[in-house]
């Protein structure tokens, strides 16, 4: 398995942290003001050095650069029917909803996703009954993974469970929700999310020389 070095394994940690919030939670004052506060888009990694993470970079940039409070309605109901609907979601961020034939939550992969968390005691604090193959919180875990990586003097089995996360759990859909996301975004924010989050996923592959399995999508 190809190495990564401290400082790469602390940049991806960082940004799967900010992909983990604006993917799973309700766009807030709050998140957005921290995001320019701390200039994260001037200083975020370039992963792939591709157009696509290009073009992300500048919509997230020019969309916080001209943010105003006014905003937030028009912010929320994008991210409302991206991922809940009303009705079907635009992009629906559960891995099973495109690997089930019959589309549903909680089928079998997400039962796979939660054996392969309960064998490495990963769980989570909810507020709601949230299925765990939310894309959301794959960038939580990504996170954890990443944080251990970086701390571990034999860091082998990190290394692998974070392989089979990638492989197995999160890459045979997730560019099918993120394309998804990129056509039916309507605003400048989640638009440049989608590609940010497509564009680190890429970069991940590539250093970790990394092939996802291939699976028959249904959405």
């Amino acid at each position: 398995m190809q190495l990564l070095n401290k400082q790469e394994i602390h940049e991806l940690q960082g940004i799967a942290r900010i992909l983990h919030h604006a993917l799973f939670y309700d766009p807030s004052p709050a998140f957005i003001q921290d995001l320019i506060d701390h200039q994260v888009i001037q200083s975020w990694p370039n992963f792939t050095c591709s157009d696509l993470e290009h073009r992300g970079k500048t919509l997230l940039s020019d969309y916080l650069t001209q943010w105003a409070p006014t905003q937030q309605q028009a912010l929320k109901l994008d991210y409302g029917q991206l991922f809940y609907g009303p009705g079907e979601p635009s992009a629906a961020p559960w891995g099973s909803v495109y690997l089930s034939e019959r589309q549903l939550l909680n089928d079998k992969s997400t039962m796979a996703l939660k054996s392969f968390y309960q064998e490495q005691g990963i769980g989570f604090n909810l507020d709601n009954n949230q299925p765990v193959d939310h894309i959301g919180l794959f960038f939580a875990v990504l996170d954890q993974m990443l944080s251990q990586w970086a701390q571990a003097e034999e860091s082998e089995i990190i290394k692998r469970n974070c392989f089979i996360l990638l492989q197995q759990h999160l890459l045979p859909w997730s560019g099918r929700c993120l394309t998804l996301m990129q056509q039916h975004a309507r605003t400048d924010f989640y638009l440049g999310i989608a590609l940010l989050s497509q564009a680190y996923l890429d970069g991940l592959c590539q250093r970790l020389q990394l092939i996802p399995i291939s699976a028959r999508l249904y959405r």
